[in-house]
């Protein structure tokens, strides 16, 4: 198994890597196929009208998670990575009125949000609870081309027939030509012992059959740099967030407090989680809002990992750019290994695969560059992974908001906790990584459809909408 750095993270835009940025991309590989994909094309044929449903979570939630507008911006041929979080309305209000999309390198096609824009809510598809169906017409109504797309958590969109192979793949595992080609914790830890190194290098050594050394560090570079200007932005942000709720943005006063509490040198016992917390806070705040994100390894649960590097660098002597290129190297190794034998999506099995993820790889990554072990670092993520176990997600009116900002705040203390234990024991530990995985697979696969980012269940239905 070989899942890039690259893949684990991606700079996008919020609120949601499932929901918005998946979307967004699936769009763009649909122009595309319309262009040049492999499909029987009629005589005469002229694509002349679009059409998209949304499936399944997507259409559950997809209006608060902004699914709608992301697919608009996908079909006007804009994709997360490059489109300008501030030029975004104007596109938008462009669709609509124009009721036409015009992405680049295409005829203009027929396209009107109000009714080519389908949010399916009573049939979902059957390979994934994130379900997209694609549609091209022609000039009489005609179908030329259908695709389904979908959404399977931190920005991968599959097709249909993809996430079969991908299925089939499980079964049977593909190494990819990397040097050490680990499925699973066991595995990981085992060629740690053999090779002598540390996960961090491994993962290096795995990276560098795909990027040469110099492209591998000027990326983890743009990652953190991301995920730092995220978290700058997020302490300057004020007011009401998006979306209805009325939730104003907290991160930026309790950022001023803590500033100034931090200069008149006061004993705070809770000095380190009040930190940790608001830069949590901060980038999703910023990600509810719509901004610049990197999913890590969702934007639901984008603010553990960037707050626990921010952490690391702000209170350990000796933190440096080397430490938090170590830092996300062995983060994407335990998310890797996570998606692969289970879910890091919360419409698959809830929110334990969003902010659970986030904090196992955050608790590795800490672990890592404070001199663990690779058994230490193993056992970060295990305490980590374990005690968010069952964690739903329910985010109130389809959201991300309540209660995923604070939920990404007690990730990144649990984070931070789990690597202090860990560290002070010696790596040996009752339940394995991959038993926590595995446990939180057949928990998602047991947990009621109301608690998987449908907002049907949980807060999101016991709460009062303001």
């Amino acid at each position: 198994m070989f899942l890039s750095v690259f893949d684990v993270f991606k700079i996008g835009v919020g609120p949601s890597s499932s929901h918005t940025m998946g979307p967004m991309v699936a769009a763009g590989r649909f122009l595309a196929d319309i262009l040049h994909g492999d499909w029987p094309r009629p005589s005469g044929y002229r694509v002349a009208r679009l059409e998209v449903s949304l499936h399944g979570s997507l259409a559950f939630t997809g209006i608060g998670h902004g699914t709608g507008r992301a697919v608009v911006l996908g079909l006007t041929g804009h994709q997360p990575d490059t489109v300008d979080p501030d030029a975004m309305d104007g596109i938008i209000k462009q669709v609509e009125t124009d009721r036409k999309v015009a992405p680049k390198g295409h005829p203009t096609y027929d396209f009107d949000p109000e009714t080519d824009l389908i949010f399916d809510r009573k049939q979902p598809l059957p390979g994934h609870a994130n379900g997209m169906t694609f549609s091209a017409y022609d000039g009489d109504d005609r179908l030329l081309l259908r695709r389904i797309y979908y959404s399977i958590g931190g920005g991968f969109v599959v097709t249909d027939l993809e996430l079969e192979a991908l299925k089939n793949a499980a079964e049977t595992p593909v190494e990819n030509g990397v040097p050490y080609p680990f499925h699973n914790a066991a595995e990981m830890l085992l060629m740690a012992q053999k090779s002598g190194l540390s996960i961090a290098a491994m993962k290096r050594a795995n990276e560098e059959t795909h990027h040469s050394h110099e492209a591998l560090d000027k990326g983890l570079a743009a990652i953190w740099s991301a995920m730092s200007g995220c978290i700058d932005r997020g302490l300057k942000g004020e007011g009401v967030m998006p979306g209805g709720l009325n939730v104003r943005r907290r991160a930026g006063s309790i950022h001023e407090r803590l500033k100034d509490e931090w200069k008149q040198n006061k004993a705070n016992p809770l000095l380190a989680n009040d930190w940790l917390s608001v830069y949590a806070m901060a980038v999703n705040e910023e990600n509810a809002a719509g901004g610049r994100i990197v999913t890590a390894p969702t934007n639901g649960a984008a603010g553990v990992i960037p707050a626990t590097i921010r952490y690391y660098m702000q209170f350990h002597d000796g933190a440096d750019h080397n430490g938090v290129e170590d830092f996300l190297l062995t983060a994407a190794a335990i998310g890797g290994i996570i998606k692969h034998n289970a879910s890091i999506s919360g419409a698959e099995v809830g929110c334990q695969g969003e902010v659970g993820s986030a904090s196992a790889m955050a608790a590795a990554g800490l672990a890592a560059v404070l001199g663990g072990t690779p058994e230490q670092v193993e056992n970060a993520a295990e305490i980590a992974l374990e005690h968010h176990l069952g964690m739903t997600c329910d985010p109130v009116a389809g959201l991300v908001q309540v209660p995923c900002i604070e939920r990404n705040a007690l990730g990144a203390v649990k984070a931070v906790t789990a690597a202090s234990l860990a560290l002070k024991g010696d790596g040996k530990h009752f339940v394995p990584l991959d038993a926590c995985v595995e446990t939180m697979r057949q928990t998602g696969l047991d947990m009621n459809e109301r608690y998987k980012e449908t907002s049907e269940g949980g807060l999101a239905v016991n709460v009062v909408e303001c």
